[in-house]
This record gives structure tokens, C-alpha cells and sequence, in this order.
């Protein structure tokens, strides 16, 4: 366990290396006791900074949902984030590669509320009922920490991500808004293209068989601590791809069908 002190240094030195655009070691480097606990205090204290700076909470991202994203990070359970109001880029952003750390993109739909949501036996039909539109994102994730330290060659583990914010640095939301009961959730697709060539394609089943599974699992995780999703906010259900590197000069549009396409360019 990490006392508080701890928590606030580690949660300080992401922050910087965020601002200094300046990957990190692991934390777990340092710190190999580290819980799944301390790294979610971690993330909060980090959240807390942005949020002493202006930022404000807009929602959640769920991570690690699907067997592609698991296979990618070798960890069989999902994880949280934070989404602020300065991670939100419109559908034909232009970003900079430089303003983030080892820039990925994910390919998900996102669930916007209506209703409050809250308890560890929340089901489909209780996330389809409280969502007030399903809407196709793309999210920028980033690793403020190395996923290989250069010098130890040491692999982070599900413990850094998470006080990592869960990797999250952004997100990119469609223009179209779809009503959940219109659409078959787990039949929406997605194919992504890099510069004109396909490079992802993907179902939304592949996010625990249903995207909205993803909303159930965080919400059990929030009830233990007295939290719920609330009217307004934006939960990123998890990604169906597995990431895909963005470089300088690239463009990546996302064809998500009769959803619609989402696209953002890298300079």
C-alpha cells in the first residue's frame, strides 16, 4: 500500500510528464506493492490537478473490455478513467503528435446519460433506458509512463495504466446521435482506415459480447464507493480494435456505417 504522500508524488510526477510531453518509469517500477487501489488514488489525485487548473469532469472511459484490448495488455479485467472537458475534440480535429505521449487511437461507441445510473447489479436494459443517445468516438489514449522502460526493459503493468488515467488523453465524439433501441449495439461495426488503407475492422459484441456490459461492470465498480453515472455525462464503452499508433501527417477516418464516420488528423 502506498501512504498518502506517495499517492500525491506519483500522481505529481504523471502530471509533469504530461505538461512536459516526457515519458516516465513505471510506477510499479518504484513502487511493487503498488494495489489496484493505490493506483485509482493515483489516478484520482492526478484528476484532482487537472481539475484545480480549470478542467472539469465530463465522463468515463471503460478500457480493456475486450479480448483484443486484454491480448494487448496481457490482463484479463477492465479498468476505468477519468474523461475532463479538455480531452473532448471535435469530429475532424487536427492534433498534434507532439502534444501527447505515444498517441494511439481506439475505435468505440459512446453512451451519453440521461438518467442517473447507479448499484453492482445494473443490467443492459437498465444502461439502455438511463442513455439518452449512443454516439460512434474514437479515443486518444497515451502512456505517460513508458510501456517498456528503455532502460530496465521493464513492461508496465495494469497498475501503472490505470494511475495513468487509463491511458486516456482524449476523445473524438461522431456528429450523428442514434437512440440505443434503433440500432443493434452489438452489431455496430467499424472500419478504420489509415490514410485510405483499412487497418482496423471490429464489432461492438467484441466488448464483453455487448458495449453496454462495459457501463454494468463500472457501475458495480462505483457502488462500492457510493458513485454513479450521472444525466449528461459521456462513458466511452471500451474499444473493439486493438490501438493503433498515430504518427505526423497521418489521417485516420473511422466508417462506423449508418452511424456515420468519425475522423481526426495528426501533424
Amino acid at each position: 500500500m502506498l501512504d498518502s504522500a506517495e499517492i500525491q508524488a506519483a500522481a505529481d510526477a504523471l502530471y509533469v510528464a504530461e505538461q512536459a510531453r516526457q515519458q516516465i518509469r513505471p510506477l510499479t517500477l518504484s513502487h511493487p506493492d503498488m494495489t489496484m487501489d493505490d493506483a485509482y488514488a493515483v489516478q484520482r489525485a492526478w484528476v484532482d490537478r487537472k481539475i484545480a487548473d480549470g478542467d472539469r469532469i465530463t465522463g468515463y472511459k471503460i478500457g480493456l473490455t475486450s479480448r483484443a484490448m486484454q491480448s494487448a495488455m496481457n490482463i484479463s479485467t477492465p479498468d476505468f478513467g477519468i474523461l475532463l472537458e479538455s480531452m473532448c475534440f471535435a469530429n475532424n480535429s487536427t492534433l498534434s503528435t507532439g502534444d501527447f505521449c505515444d498517441p494511439r487511437i481506439e475505435v468505440e461507441l459512446a453512451f451519453v446519460m440521461k438518467e442517473s445510473l447507479f448499484g453492482e447489479d445494473v443490467t443492459i436494459e437498465q444502461v439502455i433506458d438511463a442513455t439518452d443517445y449512443v454516439v460512434p468516438a474514437l479515443e486518444l489514449i497515451a502512456a505517460r509512463s513508458w510501456r517498456t522502460d528503455p532502460e530496465t526493459g521493464y513492461t508496465r503493468k495494469v497498475f501503472d495504466t490505470i494511475a495513468d488515467n487509463a491511458a486516456n488523453a482524449g476523445y473524438i465524439v461522431g456528429d450523428q446521435q442514434f437512440d440505443p433501441r434503433a440500432i443493434d449495439l452489438r452489431w455496430s461495426g467499424a472500419i478504420l482506415y489509415v490514410d485510405g488503407e483499412v487497418e482496423e475492422t471490429g464489432l461492438a459484441a467484441g466488448v464483453q459480447d455487448h458495449p453496454a456490459k462495459g457501463i454494468c461492470w463500472v457501475c458495480k465498480r462505483f457502488a462500492k464507493h457510493g458513485i454513479g453515472l450521472e444525466p449528461g455525462q459521456l462513458v466511452l464503452s471500451g474499444s473493439f480494435t486493438r490501438p493503433v499508433v498515430a504518427m505526423a501527417g497521418q489521417r485516420m477516418s473511422c466508417d462506423y456505417g449508418p452511424l456515420g464516420t468519425v475522423n481526426v488528423n495528426f501533424s
